[in-house]
């Protein structure tokens, strides 16, 4: 044990809280950090000077919790995930802190709007959708309930990416999030790594003596660690975000440089950078395959060994880590980190196999978020073994155990063993990282209750049935400081007026809301609110886009990555027929909709990128079609992120969850939607399962197969042309789409897309396309009774407090990791 911190060193006293305080040491860091007097001060120079007033109260708190940890010897959590999407910091970490009235008098004495400042802060471009916005949750409430952790992941320079519209098509764009720094971040040099690639093993020792094994990378690079404090809830603790970014061990080849190759000089130093640079390259092609597959080994490699000079530190050798230390997998992206600890264990701290393996898979926990069996990730054993040819020896090894147990339980046949093995070998082998993760850990949790149920089913059956204590469920949730309390200040003004303070502390108690959803005076009230947060997305809807919108239409809002399963083009389908209907039968009464669409697709995605042109073909005929009258528009709003989903989702008047059935996970929008205030049309899938016995059948619409008649429709063979030639509507909508009315400027563009759907129809969308119409003509008839309309989605509000991280992080501490 040795480097200790000192944990008996006196912390500074508490900082003031006082208005004038705070405006004294804005303009004080204004002044010395960044070197500018107030008059000539920038909006952006105010944004990074009241960061660094927050920065050094969260300091205090950080330096805090970090001591008492070592003080009392308490277990540590390492959340390892290759997104977080955490968005703007500043407004969430001065709501935690408790301090937004006193820093909006502080700004407004110096004369600067917060709201303003506030919105030039960039969105960390560090996730795509909803598993690293989960993990942000996470990160958030694990400091609220008072469990020390650390999250590790990447600190891309451009994350995913930007995305912009060239008539109508998605374009991909750098994100340019750190290119004036990041004032959030602190840089530890001290935390470098150094990480191998390729190269070869040497065996030491002979006959008489245990055979060692020492890798020999042929490419090095260094990790440097960068970490970003976590505020909790009230700032009870301040955890750490750790993100790594890469250097080359030599910067410049000065001899090429010198010799008149100045890109080659520089090959190293670019091969290092492009680790950190783009968060899932597309991986179409084997060097983007073999980039993602360097990524992450170099961040789970960095972590562990992080880890693992961290609790030397304080303990004398790795007999305690699954007792100190628990090691959560997000996804199958981490998984290798099982074979990486393994060497680690074996090869440089000298510890046996059999030692090594029950430490290992007593630390590891794993999440998985998909039944996708193509979404669980496998690498080519050629790439893998030619990569990382240590740890190929060690996923054999770690197979060869796993196998031989299997076959000495007699529980399993031939073709069952072949399914758990950690290689498939059908057709080019593979490594299969789903199942080094189900094998390298001691629990294995889906993230919704038919999720869970499916996995032992699906993807994991076979193992299940070796292992069947592992698997277990824990339904995501989401953090209400941010998706609440942040994000819809009118509503939680209302609420605090209402039913009192206690659900700022235990999201549960938004049960006390049920007693007014059928009050009349409140249910004005509620509308008002939503009727202000429609109106905040109008106006930007008309800023970036030009589209003016009516904030008394029905705003029907489907945000989510564009992906096939998860259905948006359903949806737009929908909105054609709709569009049909209103031409043909002026008469009738209809419901003004928007429906608003935001999301990316995969660069390499070209049916997902597809819907996006074909939403804004939609778009363009129907906004600009009078014979409408306004009573349909169609909106896609570029580049979703976090911060546009803040605006989005407290102005929902209706949440689209319409996935295949059995093929979300959970889901996490959903929840989000439906604590602000919106009814839910979905199938029974995710999460659906359990909002549906959480708000009540009679506050969500349901509409749509189960899991389970989808698994029998697709054993069958079913005719999508027969089921589509008996819907008038959808064939319509079909035709029109397939024959060009929505792309005059090449009539077969969608073709294909239409033809996926009378052929296969894998994603059911005409096997579901009449219940989902006749869910959304119910939508409208709810709709035209307000007083019914808003007490549904006031009992959505007051019923979701389960849904809180906090409830999944407490179950997570207490039966998974036995932390806390």
């Amino acid at each position: 044990m040795n480097n200790l911190p000192k944990a008996d060193l006196p912390l500074p006293a508490p900082r003031s809280s006082q208005p004038e305080v705070l405006a004294e040491e804005i303009i004080e860091r204004l002044t010395y950090r960044i070197g500018k007097d107030a008059q000539v001060a920038k909006p952006h120079d105010w944004l990074t000077a009241t960061i660094l007033v927050i920065r050094d109260r969260i300091i205090d708190k950080w330096m805090a919790s970090t001591k008492q940890v070592y003080k009392t010897n308490a277990k540590r959590v390492y959340y390892l995930s290759l997104e977080f999407l955490i968005g703007r910091l500043m407004r969430d970490a001065i709501n935690n802190l408790g301090l937004m009235s006193e820093i909006r008098d502080a700004l407004t004495s110096l004369g600067v709007e917060f709201d303003v400042i506030a919105g030039l802060e960039p969105d960390a471009a560090l996730g795509n959708g909803g598993l690293g916005r989960l993990a942000a949750c996470f990160m958030e409430s694990m400091a609220t309930v008072d469990i020390p952790a650390y999250g590790y992941g990447i600190r891309y320079m451009h994350g995913l990416f930007r995305q912009q519209m060239a008539d109508g098509w998605q374009v991909e764009l750098p994100e340019t999030w750190l290119a004036h720094g990041n004032p959030w971040e602190f840089e530890r040099r001290e935390s470098s790594y150094e990480i191998g690639f390729g190269g070869a093993v040497e065996t030491v020792g002979g006959y008489d003596d245990t055979p060692r094994y020492v890798w020999k990378p042929a490419e090095r690079v260094i990790a440097m660690a960068y970490d970003t404090p976590v505020v909790g809830w009230r700032a009870k603790r301040v955890n750490t975000l750790r993100l790594w970014t890469a250097q080359p061990i030599d910067p410049i080849l000065l001899d090429a440089f010198n010799a008149g190759d100045h890109i080659g000089a520089l090959r190293e130093s670019n091969k290092a950078e492009a680790l950190a640079r783009v968060l899932y390259p597309a991986d179409a092609t084997p060097a983007g395959q073999e980039l993602r597959l360097r990524q992450e080994f170099f961040f789970c490699s960095a972590s562990l060994q992080d880890i693992l000079r961290r609790h030397l530190q304080q303990y004398e050798d790795f007999t305690s880590l699954p007792d100190k230390v628990s090691i959560q997998l997000n996804d199958t992206h981490p998984a290798v980190s099982i074979a990486e600890l393994m060497r680690l264990l074996i090869d440089v701290h000298n510890l046996d196999f059999e030692q090594a393996w029950d430490i290992t898979w007593r630390t590891f926990s794993y999440t998985n978020h998909t039944l996708l069996p193509e979404a669980l990730e496998s690498w080519p054993v050629p790439l893998f073994e030619r990569l990382l040819p240590r740890h190929m020896q060690i996923v054999y090894a770690i197979n060869a155990k796993i196998l031989v147990d299997a076959r000495k339980s007699k529980m399993m046949n031939d073709a069952e063993i072949r399914s758990i093995s950690l290689i498939d070998e059908n057709g080019d082998r593979r490594v299969r990282m789903g199942n080094l993760a189900f094998t390298g850990s001691h629990s294995i949790n889906g993230v919704s209750a038919l999720h869970t149920e499916l996995m032992k089913e699906t993807v994991f059956a076979d193992l299940h049935k070796l292992y069947p204590t592992r698997i277990n469920n824990k339904t995501n949730g989401i953090t209400p400081r941010r998706w609440l309390m942040q994000c819809n200040p009118g509503l939680t003004g209302l609420l605090r007026e209402t039913i009192g303070d206690a659900f700022m502390d235990d999201a549960e108690a938004l049960k006390a809301l049920d007693a007014y959803a059928d009050n009349a005076d409140f249910r004005a009230k509620f509308a008002a609110i939503k009727r202000a947060n429609k109106q905040v997305l109008s106006n930007l809807v008309a800023q970036r886009m030009g589209i003016r919108l009516d904030p008394s239409a029905m705003f029907d809002i489907q945000i989510k990555r564009i992906h096939e399963y998860k259905r948006q083009l359903l949806n737009i389908i929908e909105a054609v027929a709709l569009y049909d209907q209103i031409r043909s039968r002026p008469e009738l009464d209809w419901v003004p909709r928007v429906k608003l669409f935001a999301g990316k697709a995969a660069p390499s995605y070209h049916n997902a990128k597809l819907i996006i042109k074909l939403a804004n073909d939609v778009a363009r005929v129907i906004n600009n079609d009078p014979a409408v009258r306004g009573l349909l528009k169609v909106v896609f709003i570029p580049n979703y992120n976090v911060s546009l989903a803040e605006i989005m989702v407290p102005a929902a008047d209706l949440s689209e969850q319409i996935s295949t059935a059995g093929m979300e996970a959970s889901g996490t929008g959903n929840m989000k939607f439906a604590l602000n205030g919106a009814l839910t049309i979905g199938t029974l899938d995710g999460a659906n399962v359990e909002m549906r016995d959480h708000v009540g059948a009679d506050n969500i619409v349901i509409f749509g197969m189960t899991a389970d008649e989808v698994a029998r429709v697709r054993s069958e063979t079913p005719n999508p042309r027969a089921t589509i030639e008996n819907s008038r509507e959808l064939s319509q909508a079909l035709a029109a789409i397939a024959s060009g009315v929505f792309s005059p400027d090449d009539r077969n563009r969608f073709a294909g897309l239409v033809d996926g759907i009378y052929t296969h129809d894998w994603f059911m969308v005409a096997a579901d396309f009449d219940s989902y119409t006749r869910a959304q003509r119910e939508v409208d008839a709810i709709w035209s009774e307000p007083e019914r309309w808003y007490s549904k989605t006031i009992r959505n509000t007051a019923r979701m407090g389960w849904f809180s991280s906090d409830r999944s992080i407490r179950q997570y501490a207490k039966e998974i990791w036995r932390a806390g």
